[in-house]
């Protein structure tokens, strides 16, 4: 992979996003209840971002290291239908996700924030993290988003790929003339 590159240079090829959740999709606090239910909280803006990526077309995968139930329900009915909860081997997860897929590793965009997501992020084309990510994360990462994990890291890069590709605002304007 060419280091030298910009980070924009790869947005117009990039076909898949794969998400962590802890720290990505949310803030990587958990509320603990009295039952021992572990409660997240995820952004909306994230949420949209998530459903437009799926429904212009885009492979949008979760590859995460929790197992939190509520965390499936929550992208199944944003339209995700690849969400991998309690992998502990993240980069066998990818190579058989791009495998099952016929993706190519140079049109992946990964966004994890800690080191479970290391080697995986390093096996893609464009491996991206939130601003408050752990330092070996970012040092690896060609692009670091402006905002935290939790806090619209996901909607800066998926509306970044969609922008450079013509598919954000697809036919809003049409929606609501």
């Amino acid at each position: 992979m060419d280091n030298d590159k910009s980070y924009k240079e790869y947005l117009a090829d990039i076909t898949t996003f794969i998400f962590d959740v802890d720290g990505v999709l949310t803030d990587g606090s958990i509320t603990v209840t009295t039952k021992g239910e572990m409660l997240r909280t995820m952004s909306i803006k994230d949420g949209f971002a998530l459903k437009t990526a799926v429904d212009s077309g885009f492979h949008v995968c979760v590859i995460s290291g929790g197992s939190n139930e509520g965390v499936r329900l929550r992208l199944k009915g944003l339209g995700l239908t690849d969400i991998y909860l309690g992998v502990h081997n993240k980069i066998e997860q990818l190579n058989a996700y791009l495998d099952l897929h016929s993706i190519k590793p140079e049109n992946v965009l990964f966004m994890g924030d800690d080191i479970p997501d290391f080697i995986a992020m390093k096996a893609v084309g464009l491996p991206c993290c939130p601003q408050d990510a752990a330092p070996e994360i970012k040092a690896i990462s060609k692009y670091v988003s402006h905002k935290n994990g939790g806090k619209g890291a996901a909607r800066d890069v998926i509306e970044q790929v969609l922008k450079v590709q013509n598919k954000w605002n697809g036919n809003f304007d049409a929606q609501y003339d």
